[in-house]
This record gives structure tokens, C-alpha cells and sequence, in this order.
């Protein structure tokens, strides 16, 4: 999900559980992703690392022959915590709910009611104790984390979405009207793309329910005044411009906290990353930070916030691709390594969505709007792009090639450079690593992503 909640501005919808929660709590407008897909996201989150310095930046890496092995001082939150005496979950907080918030089987097995993970390298499960702090000794500490569907319960086959729909209905009451929603402006007002962004501000809805459940369920435990709370989500919306990209929409989250010491009802405009919260949740208990962390305690003392923040997008799934980010204040640079694929490159994933289908039928019949063709299926893509994010909030003005900001795309290029340096970027992926990756993804004898694995590797040898 993207911060499309009712206190970061969002108007179509209200999220009052979650607003309630920003007003006991700091809430931070400028939070970022590091990774704009889940898997490497989440290997990032968990480490309190960018992907790319742990080399889990590729999406759903190290699942062939070829693993990935954190390096000594780099290790999981929960296992740190675990050693301190904490009782480690994951799950939806709510027993007995899954992370729709619709009932398990009464003997539904434990693997089931553990919470996503999807981290890219080797790690222990027994990291984490159980699936809720129910578990726990009595007076033992915990440390949870509520694992949510977000704006996937939108997501399947027609059956799915009219359950999904049915159950927004029968919880909250009332639909989103999609003639009520508005769209960023490079994509068309088609009914296909309309009814789906109604259907993902219901599932921000229902996530906003789910939240204000297990608040509800701390409040009543007498826990949450103790309890420090982080509030954030996975990555942007799943959009064409969205997840897997590194522009607002794949980026920008929303990110909360509320707990002892944390300032209530403030809003804080510094950039933030979502790896900051494994050093705000260590400081919080008292334990010392690893040397090695790139996040930042927030709430620290001598806390000194970022000029910038870094986010890098690499191959997601069978698609190749290398694009990297640096934000400012004011400014975000964005490098394609591989400008002369188009932007929508063939992914089984992103080609599986009515949303994308139809935009590429819109695309082959010649009827796209020109924004749209631009930023979604122009080929050659532009080297570098330069936006002012904060006049421009949709990216839809690039001013890398105007005179007028040659200083700051200057700036912006060698600030990207010493960050790449700083984070040992990793080097391209090799063909056997790739192909390792890929044995994974063939046995499901797909022939679409055997299509586009075959060509990914004819653009590899071209060049491309």
C-alpha cells in the first residue's frame, strides 16, 4: 500500500483507526522504501540494511543452487531480539484471523498462521518463537509483527475479488465507488483501472479495521502504553508505475510511530527509510545498535537526519533490470541502467493484472493518452531523470535535459555515485546466478516465463 490514508491527505476514503493512531503517535510524511518490491524490501526491513549492501536485492533470490549468506555482524531483528529474552511472533495479530482478518480453520496448522517473511537470504525460522505473543511466558516481552495483505486482498480471480468485496460489504458496511476515485494523471479513466483503485482503497479500509483490532486488543491486554507501536507498509500500490518502480508511487509510505516517549500528534518532514526500524526498536529496549546498521534510530539524541535517501530496483522475477535513486529534499534522480527497454518490460507477474492488460490493449489500438505512452511504453527511457518531487508530486515532468537544472542534476549524479560507493553496490548479475534463480521459476512450466526468460537473455547478449 501506498499512504493513501485519510491523515497523509488521502480524501476518497477515511482511515479513522490509523488516524487515530498518528495522533498518538509521531508521524513521519517522508518515508521511503529502500526496495519498491516485497522480497527484497523485506530482507532490507528485517537487517536494517539496503539489499543492495547484502546482495539480497534481487527479487526472490537465492532460491536455486546459488544462496545467499548474510555477512558475520548482519543478522535478522527477531534473532537479536530473541537473545535478549524476547518471545519473537509473526502472524496477524489477531488469533484465530488470518492476514485478511477472516477465520482459520479451527486446526489450521501453525505454518499458516506464521506471518510473510520472503527473506531473499539464508536465515533461521526458529528466529521466530510462535505466530502470537499469546505464547509468551508470563511477563515475558515480545516483539511482534503484524503481517497484513494490504492492497493484495484486492488481487486474484473474479471469485476472489467478489469475496474480497462481499467481505468489505459485511465489515464496513459500504463499497468505494470507482466514479469517486481519483487517478494519478498518466493513467487512462478506463473502468478496468477505476474499479481496481476502488477495490484497493476498500483494502486500505480494511486494513485500517484490522489495525484498529489489534490496538484495540493491546489496549485491552493493558499493553499498549508499553508497547512501542511502527505502523508501515511493504512498498506503494502494485500499479504499472508503482511497485517495482522508484518513483513516489513505488516508494512513498506511510510510516507511524506511537509507544513510550514518542511525541504524540507530531509530523515530522525529515527523509526517513524503512530500514530505520531496527535501530528505533533496539534503542527503544535498550539494546545496542550493530555497527554495521545503515538505518538511523530517529529518535535518537544526536540523531542527525539524512540530505538524501537511496532506494534501488533490480530483477523482479524472470525481468531484468537495474535502477537506482537518490532523493534530496527537493529533488529526486532516478539512473536507468537499461534505458532501451521500455519501462513495462514483459513480466509474468505485472502482465497477469486486468490493470496492466489493459493498458497494454490500450497501447497496441493506438489509444493511450500521450502521458501515458510516454512514461509507460516509451523506449528508448531517458539515462537519468530529475523531478521536482515537491512541485511535481506525479513525476510526470522530467528536467534532467533542461539547462535550467543542469547544477542540480549535476549534483544529484555525483551524490548518487559517492552513495553507490558508500553501499558497495553490487555487481551485475551473473548468467549462472540468474539461471540458478530461474531453475526455480521453470519447474512451473509456465511458457509464458519461459518466453520472457529466453528474452531477457537475447536483450542481455544485445546489449540491451
Amino acid at each position: 500500500m501506498s499512504a493513501h490514508l485519510s491523515c497523509y491527505g488521502e480524501t476518497t476514503i477515511e482511515t479513522p483507526n490509523i488516524d487515530r493512531f498518528a495522533a498518538e503517535g509521531t508521524r513521519f510524511t517522508r518515508a521511503y522504501v529502500t526496495a519498491p518490491v516485497c522480497s527484497a524490501c523485506r530482507s532490507a526491513l528485517i537487517t536494517g540494511m539496503y539489499q543492495t549492501t547484502i546482495g539480497a536485492h534481487h527479487h526472490r533470490s537465492g532460491r536455486g543452487d546459488r544462496k545467499i549468506h548474510l555477512k558475520e555482524g548482519i543478522e535478522p531483528l527477531p534473532a537479536i531480539l530473541q537473545r535478549a529474552g524476547y518471545h519473537t511472533c509473526i502472524g496477524s495479530g489477531l488469533p484465530g484471523k488470518d492476514y485478511r482478518g477472516l477465520d482459520f480453520p479451527e486446526k489450521a496448522p501453525l505454518k499458516r498462521r506464521l506471518g510473510k517473511t520472503d527473506y531473499n537470504f539464508e536465515w533461521d525460522p526458529a528466529v521466530y518463537d510462535s505466530h502470537d505473543w499469546s505464547d509468551r511466558e508470563s511477563g515475558q516481552p515480545f516483539f511482534m509483527q503484524v503481517q497484513l495483505h494490504g492492497g493484495k486482498l484486492r488481487e486474484g480471480s473474479m471469485a476472489e475479488r467478489d469475496k474480497f468485496r462481499n467481505q468489505v460489504l459485511v465489515t464496513l458496511g459500504s463499497l468505494t465507488p470507482p466514479a469517486e476515485v481519483a487517478l494519478p494523471p498518466y493513467y487512462p479513466r478506463d473502468p478496468v483501472l477505476l474499479q481496481d483503485w476502488a477495490d484497493y482503497l476498500d483494502s486500505v479500509r480494511l486494513t485500517d479495521h484490522h489495525v484498529g483490532l489489534v490496538l484495540a486488543r493491546l489496549r485491552e491486554e493493558t499493553l499498549l502504553e508499553n508497547t512501542l507501536v511502527i505502523f508501515m507498509t511493504d512498498h506503494g500500490i502494485s500499479h504499472a508505475r508503482g511497485k517495482q518502480f522508484l518513483t513516489d508511487e513505488g516508494t512513498h509510505i506511510p510510516f507511524i510511530v506511537r509507544g513510550p516517549g514518542i511525541e504524540a500528534g507530531a509530523v515530522r518532514e525529515d527523509l526517513v527509510e524503512h530500514i530505520d526500524m531496527v535501530p528505533v526498536s533496539l534503542a527503544a529496549v535498550g539494546l545496542p545498535l550493530p555497527g554495521v546498521l545503515q538505518g538511523r534510530d530517529l529518535f535518537d539524541r544526536d540523531y542527525e537526519p539524512r540530505s538524501h535517501v537511496f532506494a534501488a530496483r533490480d530483477r523482479c522475477d524472470e525481468t531484468t533490470e537495474k535502477i537506482r535513486s537518490l532523493r534530496s529534499d527537493r529533488y529526486l534522480y532516478i539512473r536507468n541502467y537499461h534505458p532501451a527497454r521500455p519501462h513495462l518490460q514483459p513480466n509474468a507477474y505485472k502482465d497477469g493484472k486486468d490493470i496492466v492488460r489493459v493498458l497494454r490493449r490500450h497501447h497496441e489500438a493506438g489509444t493511450l493518452p500521450a502521458l501515458s505512452e510516454a512514461l509507460l511504453f516509451a523506449a528508448p527511457r531517458p539515462l537519468e531523470e530529475l523531478y521536482d518531487y515537491l512541485a511535481d508530486p506525479s513525476q510526470i515532468r522530467n528536467l534532467a535535459a533542461d539547462p535550467a537544472h543542469g547544477e542540480t542534476l549535476g549534483a544529484m549524479r555525483a551524490a548518487l555515485d559517492k552513495t553507490l560507493e558508500k553501499t558497495s553496490d553490487p555487481a551485475p548479475e551473473s548468467a549462472a546466478a540468474y539461471d540458478s534463480d530461474m531453475a526455480e521459476y521453470l519447474r512451473r512450466a509456465d511458457p509464458e516465463v519461459e518466453k520472457n526468460i529466453s528474452l531477457m537473455k537475447q536483450w542481455a547478449a544485445e546489449g540491451k
